[in-house]
């Protein structure tokens, strides 16, 4: 029965090259007969149908004969002649002996892979025949969230915080040598911090670097390593740290601070300290992006009338002009005296004051006769 290598794929009839080309490279990840969840029969499906597909001119034939153009066309271009493939099924040793040089790739209907595209989460190497497996030993980041008043997230503020973080070992000085003890190269890597280790695979012989066990990968070995680090360099404690808040931070924005993060090991470069913000809420104001949003009731009379009423802006106190016939819902603005851009204070958004007009419970006769007169006057 006729094979459907674009079913195999999971791919349309109508898939351009790129298409084809994802596919394969997502099934050969997923199937990989190496991986836990891999399957070697799916495999050889996988790349039987790729060779067809990923060609031009054997895809043409195959489209107009099936998958058995091959006996159709006399034996020339079908799958047996595919490079790495034989008639009697895949072979693996003949697919490794065949792509084993030229810098760890491979190639399919004279396409260049790289085997870390299809490979690389097998085997953890990519881009050639080995991979050198070093230790880093710069420190790492530090990710906290601090929570901080409204308006020190408007106008900024300086914070004191504390951490329990790696620091500079005050005995060794970040050596992680004992003082007075000799620092020499490391007699098992010579000083390159990695040794070399070979691993068999079905594509031959993986030569790869790894940590030097004996030095950490730090290519030389103190004679005594520190008593209060033990040779890492560094100790755990607590630190306080003066943190600067810009203007007009917002939640869950982030600032980092170069350096802040925990000390690296052996002397390096100490990792980033990254702070988020979460901001309490405040009684009167509402942060709506740059602009400030807060409510004012005024009274039935104020609204028909106008009046100027002091209002608490962010700033202090200020006077706000009610205009005649104000309705409920109405948004005044005072132009600003919002929230400051980033970083540029003297760049503000708008306070937005919105009015409610409230309506006397009781009033008196007098109050209450004037009323009558009103509604008389404007019937």
């Amino acid at each position: 029965m006729s094979k459907n290598y674009y079913d195999t794929l999971g791919v349309s009839k109508n898939a351009t090259q790129d298409e084809i080309k994802k596919a394969f490279r997502k099934l050969a990840h997923e199937h990989h007969p190496d991986k836990k969840s891999g399957n070697e029969a799916k495999f050889k499906e996988i790349n039987e149908a790729y060779q067809i597909l990923g060609n031009e001119e054997k895809r043409k034939q195959y489209d107009q004969f099936g998958s058995t153009f091959n006996s159709a066309t006399g034996g020339t271009g079908g799958f047996n002649n595919a490079q790495g493939f034989g008639g009697g099924g895949f072979n693996w040793q003949d697919f490794a002996r065949q792509n084993s040089g030229g810098g760890g790739g491979f190639s399919f209907n004279g396409e260049e892979f790289d085997l870390g595209d299809i490979f690389g989460d097998v085997f953890g190497f990519g881009g050639g025949h080995s991979r050198s497996r070093t230790k880093s030993y710069v420190g790492e980041d530090i990710e906290i969230v601090l929570t901080i008043d409204f308006k020190e997230a408007i106008f900024g503020a300086e914070k004191i915080i504390y951490l329990e973080k790696y620091d500079t070992c005050e005995n060794c000085q970040g050596s992680g040598a004992e003082v007075g003890s000799k620092i020499s190269t490391c007699p098992e890597c010579k000083g390159t911090g990695q040794i070399r280790q070979a691993q068999r695979t079905i594509f031959g012989t993986i030569a790869t670097n790894m940590v030097c066990p004996t030095c950490n990968g730090a290519g030389e070995k103190p004679e005594k390593f520190c008593s209060k680090c033990h040779g890492s360099g560094r100790v755990k404690n607590k630190k306080e740290i003066k943190i600067s808040i810009p203007t007009g931070i917002d939640e869950n924005q982030q600032i980092k601070i170069s350096g802040g993060g925990h000390t690296g090991e052996k002397k390096h470069r100490a990792g980033d300290l990254y702070v988020s913000f979460r901001i309490n809420k405040d009684k009167k104001f509402v942060r709506q992006g740059q602009n400030i949003l807060t409510k004012l009731n005024i009274d039935f009379v104020q609204a028909t009338l106008g009046d100027k009423i002091e209002i608490e802006t962010l700033d202090g106190a200020v006077n706000l002009k009610i205009p005649e016939a104000t309705q409920t819902g109405k948004i005044l603005v005072l132009k600003d005296q919002g929230v400051p851009e980033l970083n540029r204070p003297n760049r503000r958004g708008d306070l937005l004051v919105e009015i409610f007009v409230k309506t006397p419970e009781k009033i008196s006769r007098k109050a209450k006769k004037l009323l009558e007169e009103l509604k008389n006057e404007l019937a």
